[in-house]
């Protein structure tokens, strides 16, 4: 049997079956919703015409897993998560295939939409509650930045080739491949995971929905490292206003590329490179620095032009990647039996905090003027909400093993 204690590095989290079966499974499950996002988007748009309507349809791919997240993440610790993601996996694949269909009512599509949603987040929170079982130790956060360094690949790569292929293919066609993805990922899971039993035999069924939300809270440690965590909300302000960036730099369209791109990618380097060359220990000890280094990055936006702002956002990017550590360390920070409906509440939180900070930088904007001053705004907030967390964590370090599930 292969012994993750004595191996390190990505080489190591690929020599365990179990995790080359999941990281395939997401890698493949990441460009098939890519693809049905655009899939979606052409089909409602070449139904009805309307933007309005078209937006919402993207809206449907997103919105409901912040219902979904709290309430269903639960059933990834009350029954066998490989079923969880198995059966979900199949029942994504079968909503998604009816979606296919051509001439299914519009409202049909959507509702349909809405179940696939809700079912991705059980399958979610199972699959990110088996990481931290099949890997340990250094293995497990190598296998965390690989799983994120490739999502967010998967991800651009879904979404920079699915309008070409959505074009060749048709809206139709193109869903009928995501549904058979869906399937590929079950079949992976059921031949390639393990069954293991329920991580939680009984659960109290008043306490389903808000269990994550009780074990976050009564943990130092974990409310730290999920306040570390959600300044995400802070260092997406520049995405959502990188046209207005790039319009008030006076550069052209390329300029927003650059400006959506920088980041991401000075954050996947990153985490390569500090997954590589640092031990964890070192990592969780710069996790707070790291922190308010990324959000501190932003306050000289306001005083910079097109080639500053890149600089800028690289920087942030790469220290941001501290992001990596901090969900590793939470998930393996919580008690097994409790992992799917912790993640849960931390995928929906960070979700939340996203969408309130591209909101936030928006209506803001439209109130000084200024995006770039709107950015330098972003960062000088994300600083006082950075160092207090940061001192959270330093002190939560001295902290032991968060308690035993709760029943």
């Amino acid at each position: 049997m292969f012994d993750v204690s004595r191996q390190g590095g990505f080489i190591a989290a690929f020599g365990i079956a179990e995790f080359r079966a999941l990281w395939l499974a997401e890698l493949q499950s990441v460009v098939g919703d890519q693809l049905a996002k655009v899939a979606l988007s052409l089909l409602v748009f070449e139904r009805t015409g309307s933007a309005l309507l078209t937006a919402g349809a993207y809206a449907l791919t997103m919105l409901p897993q912040l219902v979904a997240g709290p309430l269903l993440s639960w059933l990834a610790d009350r029954y066998p998560r490989r079923p969880v993601m198995v059966h979900t996996s199949l029942a994504q694949a079968l909503l998604v295939g009816l979606m296919a269909v051509p001439g299914m009512p519009l409202w049909l599509v959507a509702s349909l939409l809405v179940l696939v949603q809700l079912a991705q987040a059980p399958f979610a929170a199972a699959q990110a509650a088996t990481v931290p079982v099949v890997l340990t130790g250094e293995v497990y956060q190598a296998g965390q930045a690989l799983r994120q360094i490739t999502a967010n690949a998967a991800m651009l790569l879904g979404l920079a080739g699915g309008g070409l292929a959505v074009g060749l293919l048709g809206p139709h066609l193109a869903l009928a491949i995501d549904a058979v993805t869906f399937a590929m990922v079950a079949l992976l899971v059921q031949l390639g995971v393990k069954h293991r039993p329920a991580a939680r035999e009984t659960v109290a069924a008043e306490a389903r929905s808000t269990s994550g939300v009780r074990v976050v809270w009564r943990s130092r440690r974990l409310r730290a490292l999920l306040g570390l965590s959600w300044l995400a909300g802070i260092a997406v302000v520049p995405e959502g206003l990188a046209a207005p960036l790039a319009l008030e730099y006076g550069a052209g369209p390329a300029a927003v590329g650059w400006l959506l791109a920088v980041d991401p990618a000075a954050y996947a380097l990153s985490t390569f490179l500090l997954t590589r060359w640092t031990s964890t220990e070192t990592r969780l000890r710069l996790l707070g620095v790291f922190a308010v280094g990324s959000v501190a990055a932003l306050l000289g936006f306001a005083g910079v032009g097109l080639a500053g702002a890149l600089v800028l956002l690289a920087i942030s990017g790469a220290l941001a990647a501290y992001q990596v550590t901090a969900a590793a360390e939470f998930m393996a920070a919580v008690p097994d039996a409790d992992r799917g409906a912790a993640y849960g509440v931390a995928r929906t939180g960070l979700r939340v905090v996203q969408g309130l900070g591209v909101v936030a930088g928006g209506v803001t904007t439209e109130l000084v003027g200024s995006p770039s001053t709107t950015v330098t705004l972003a960062g000088a907030v994300g600083l006082v909400l950075a160092v207090p967390a940061a001192w959270a964590w330093r002190r939560s370090r001295q902290e032991g093993p968060v308690s035993p599930s709760w029943v």
